[in-house]
């Protein structure tokens, strides 16, 4: 126990505090249960740290991975209950997804403890109310999306820049955009951004940015993937060629039994491999109406689920013109309820209408509908219902 609270300690005290993230200020930490479920690399670790450091008690508070070899002749629960009766009060777990039988001690310690407050991270792949101890009525979960523009200029700049809400943007946006203008050039960083910025560790090394998503990319399929479906080895190897079909035409309305014979699979395992890669962070599914989403509906249009991992594994077949509508869905997504419309591109919260293009594109698909809007590229200030596309990274 000692030697894991020295750990945490060297750890906690190196994770910087100048940085953070969103989600950091909307966790509710009465909560005796927290999940936070994200994307491997998204910053979850540093998260859960920074937490530690800002809001809990040093002498009574703990954080360990759930893959360390403490685990190799302990049990996660024995470990729970050694802590509090030497006084602990704030248990910080990571990566529950790689301790079997997590969610049954996970829930022992919860009905057991109930002076012992709990935070859990765990893949986004992880479905918490279909786990082996239901603990959906017991966690408040939160997700971690990936960096947005906004945080990525925190990392670049320093410069710290409030998020706007989507009525915001619409109503104010030439006023927004005018008051970040007189701090930054956006388009330069906005540029970048769509290259390499969505997660953290690409500051680490900028060069060596795409070989480490791919390694990320491998790591989620192989590792997290394989931790919550439990899947053979080949069935890993076709999710990873159904992952390479997609990103060389993504966004695009999927042809199921195209894509079937191209993967090797049968269309029911397709679609469910789909849906698996939807929701191990990799890719979205766009559909006209949410409502009649199935177990086995096939996607109405599909796209990669940020645009560096458009240009990690589509390299030269990127098309700046994908990349702009994949950094739009992108940013909405988890935030608010986004469609395929009928007439433009994106359909938010069944009202807003949203076309996405260059600087050069007009207005023609939105002309006399109501409540629409052209996001455009490359300009740094709009104008009436034109919007710079970059503004809509400062949701988060």
């Amino acid at each position: 126990m000692e030697e894991l609270l020295l750990e945490f300690q060297a750890k906690m005290l190196g994770v910087p505090l100048k940085i953070q993230r969103y989600l950091l200020q909307e966790i509710d930490l009465k909560n005796r249960l927290v999940a936070i479920k994200g994307a491997r690399g998204s910053g979850k670790t540093t998260l859960l740290l920074q937490l530690a450091r800002l809001y809990m008690p040093l002498q009574s508070t703990l954080y360990i991975s759930l893959d360390h070899i403490y685990f190799f002749d302990n049990k996660l629960y024995s470990l729970a209950k050694e802590f509090v009766q030497f006084g602990g009060t704030h248990l910080l777990l990571d990566e529950v997804h790689k301790y079997p039988n997590w969610s049954r001690e996970i829930k022992l310690i919860y009905d057991n403890f109930p002076d012992l407050n709990v935070i859990f991270t765990s893949s986004s792949m992880l479905e918490i109310y279909k786990s082996e101890s239901d603990l959906s009525r017991r966690a408040i979960t939160y997700y971690l999306k990936e960096l947005s523009f906004r945080e990525f200029l925190m990392f670049e700049t320093g410069k710290m820049f409030s998020a706007y809400s989507l009525i915001d943007i619409i109503e104010n946006h030439d006023k927004l955009a005018a008051d970040i203008l007189k701090e930054i050039k956006p388009l330069p960083h906005f540029e970048n951004y769509l290259k390499y910025g969505a997660y953290p560790y690409y500051k680490e090394n900028e060069k060596a940015y795409y070989q480490k998503l791919q390694n990320t990319i491998n790591l989620i399929i192989e590792i997290d993937i394989n931790a919550v479906e439990d899947l053979n080895y080949e069935t890993l190897i076709k999710l990873k060629k159904l992952l390479i079909s997609i990103a060389t035409s993504a966004p695009f309305t999927p042809n199921i039994t195209k894509l079937s014979e191209i993967v090797g699979v049968s269309r029911n395992i397709l679609v469910h491999g789909i849906k698996i890669l939807g929701r191990a962070g990799l890719v979205n599914e766009l559909y006209k109406d949410n409502s009649r989403i199935g177990v086995l509906t096939k996607p109405e249009k599909l796209y990669l689920n940020n645009s560096n991992l458009m240009y990690a594994l589509a390299k030269e077949n990127t098309n700046v013109g994908n990349v702009r509508e994949t950094f739009f869905l992108n940013q909405f997504m988890g935030l608010h309820e986004i469609n395929l419309s009928p007439v433009a591109d994106f359909l938010v919260d069944k009202r807003y209408t949203f076309e996405v293009g260059g600087k050069n594109k007009t207005k023609k698909q939105i002309t006399g509908i109501s409540d629409a809007y052209l996001a455009k590229d490359g300009i740094e200030i709009g104008f009436s219902n034109v919007i710079p596309v970059w503004l809509f990274g400062f949701m988060y």
